[in-house]
C-alpha cells in the first residue's frame, strides 16, 4: 500500500531527501508515484504538516 500526499500539503521539501528511491516529485502540492514507493514511510514521519497518508 503506497503513501499519497493530501491537499495538507505546504510543498516544504522535508519528504523528498527521505525517499530512498525517489517516488516522490515536487509542485504546488508534491506527489508520490505508486508505482515506485516502498511503503516505508519515511516521508511521513518527515512531513511537519502530516500531510502523508497510507493510500
Amino acid at each position: 500500500m503506497a503513501y499519497k500526499i493530501t491537499e495538507n500539503c505546504a510543498a516544504c521539501g522535508s519528504c523528498i531527501d527521505e525517499c530512498p528511491v525517489g517516488a516522490i516529485s515536487e509542485g504546488d502540492i508534491y506527489k508520490i508515484d505508486p508505482n515506485l514507493c516502498i511503503d516505508c514511510g519515511a516521508c511521513a514521519d518527515a512531513c511537519p504538516m502530516g500531510a502523508i497518508v497510507q493510500a
